[in-house]
């Protein structure tokens, strides 16, 4: 019994035992498994964060390099970017862009302050309106082109074909010297002011408008080598120039002296380079007269030397509207000054044409002229009192009246656009009563 007890007593202790030491064990493995997965835990941490760095410095230099490289490029095509966006914003607004805009625009940014202002306010104003004033000379005007009987009579008298017929004797509201003027709205053909317009008298160098309008529609290069000769001395007045024989220069250096300076021996030599020469050249000056309309024109030579060169006023009105479709022409005839290489000297010319220095004028085309039997002449396009105008002025007697001339006018068209009556003052009609067609 004893023996029994003691068994059963020793069999609970070791079942006891047993469970414990089971127990024990699972404990034990269970917190061997936590340690073990906070040190993997920990481990993957520490390699994280061990990483980290290592690759965001690959991915920055990975992204530093492509913007190194690109760096120079991103900034160009942003610029370019702004500039088709600036050239589109009127688009976009509905607005049209002409070639005129485009010029005037170029114009504007080469301009200074002082004529950028002007260009701004003659755009900005709304179109002068004024009643148009034409007065005519009491005595028969000229119609059909003057002989040698004039041209001698000038010549012994030192008077021009204006003078001779009278025509500086027409009164005028504007009080103009010249004996011949036209202003005409370029868009509209309008006729603002017409003074002894159809009266057909020598142009001087009016002629080289024509001389330029051939040469670039014959779309001859311009970069052609054209040497002075002998041929091209002036024989009919003795004028002097500063274009030495045997200097060379291209066609369109030559286009630009007898533009901007009024350089004969320039006109000339573009005629004698002609193809076909200085005959051919001549005629297809009278061919495109003809199909300009100008029936009271005629050319004889390509300089406005010779008094056989003749129009009105009212067939220049016409050419200079065929001469300002050219932008070579415009840009030549209005630049200020240019060094041409004569020889072995720099020679430097400059615009015969007073107003073009002038900031208060906006001048597209423009061409002086001057011989004796012509008296001073000039041919314009401007914009001014908002509108687009072609003036002319033939046979103006004083040296600089026919840029007096020319300020009268825009004074006249300007104070229309800021008074409630338009067209000439009353009392400055009244000067010649009778005398005037409005």
């Amino acid at each position: 019994m004893i023996c029994f007890k003691w068994n059963k007593n020793w069999l609970t202790a070791v079942l006891v035992s047993i469970f414990a030491i089971g127990l024990s064990t699972s404990a034990l493995a269970a917190e061997k498994s936590r340690s073990s997965k906070t040190k993997v835990s920990a481990k993957s941490s520490a390699r994280a964060k061990a990483d980290a760095p290592s690759r965001s410095s690959k991915v920055a230099k990975a992204a530093a390099r492509p913007a190194a490289g690109k760096s120079t490029k991103t900034v160009r095509a942003g610029k370019a970017t702004s500039r088709q966006v600036a050239a589109a914003e009127p688009r976009r607004k509905g607005a049209r862009v002409s070639r005129e805009d485009t010029r005037r625009g170029s114009k504007l940014a080469k301009a200074s302050a002082p004529q950028r202002t002007a260009v701004a306010r003659s755009d900005a104003v709304a179109p002068a309106r004024v009643v148009p004033v034409s007065v005519r000379a009491s005595s028969l005007v000229p119609r059909a082109f003057p002989g040698a009987s004039m041209a001698a009579a000038s010549g012994a008298s030192g008077a021009s074909f204006g003078q001779l017929y009278g025509l500086h004797q027409t009164p005028d509201p504007l009080e103009l010297k010249s004996s011949v003027a036209l202003v005409m709205d370029q868009d509209t053909n309008e006729v603002l002011l017409a003074k002894n317009s159809e009266a057909v008298l020598p142009i001087a160098s009016l002629t080289k408008l024509m001389t330029a309008l051939v040469t670039v529609e014959a779309r001859l290069s311009m970069d052609e080598q054209v040497t002075i000769t002998v041929d091209d001395i002036d024989t009919e007045k003795n004028s002097s120039s500063r274009l030495a024989v045997g200097a060379t220069l291209t066609r369109g250096e030559l286009l630009h002296l007898a533009l901007m300076a009024s350089e004969n021996r320039a006109a000339h030599a573009l005629g004698r380079s002609y193809p076909g020469g200085l005959r051919a050249f001549v005629s297809a000056m009278n061919t495109k007269a003809r199909l300009l309309g100008m029936g009271d024109t005629r050319y004889v030579e390509p300089t406005g030397l010779s008094s056989q060169n003749q129009s009105s006023a009212k067939d220049l009105a016409s050419l200079a509207k065929a001469a300002y479709q050219h932008p070579l022409i415009r840009d030549l005839s209005t630049s200020r000054e240019y060094a041409a290489r004569v020889g072995a000297r720099t020679v430097q010319f400059h615009n015969t044409n007073g107003l073009i220095r002038n900031p208060s004028w906006d001048i597209g085309l423009q061409k002086t002229g001057y011989i004796v039997e012509a008296g001073r002449c000039l041919v314009m396009q401007a914009s001014m009192a908002g509108r687009k105008l072609i003036l002319v002025f033939l046979d103006s007697a004083g040296r600089y009246s026919r840029l007096a001339d020319a300020e009268r006018v825009r004074r006249w068209l300007e104070r229309a656009t800021t008074s409630s009556s338009v067209g000439p003052s009353p009392e400055v009609t009244a000067r010649a009563p009778g005398k005037l067609t409005s």
